[in-house]
């Protein structure tokens, strides 16, 4: 299981990695955080990103902190922050 902490901006214009902020990953959400809909959107679009169902990923802390910690299973540590930060140089590049 893979653990990655990042930062969550809702109501985003587009769901999308945003880079880095303050060293952790920044993912803007188009959700609001209104009735959980902002981590919905979040879970996801991380699992699209990664290629895992959305049932092996979770906020394991942070649900209600723009700072939340994301785990997945059945990814290594570094691949997840791999995907992550390569789906924003993705759709840069297209």
């Amino acid at each position: 299981m893979a653990a990655l902490v990042v930062h969550v901006v809702p109501r985003a214009r587009r769901t999308e990695v945003a880079g880095r902020h303050g060293g952790i990953v920044k993912i803007k959400v188009a959700a609001p955080p209104v009735g959980g809909a902002a981590n919905v959107e979040l879970v996801r679009f991380v699992a699209a990103c990664v290629g895992v169902p959305r049932s092996a990923v979770r906020i394991a802390s942070g649900a209600t902190s723009r700072r939340k910690t994301i785990a997945v299973e059945g990814v290594a540590p570094s691949t997840l922050a791999q995907a992550l930060l390569g789906a924003s140089r993705q759709e840069t590049e297209s």
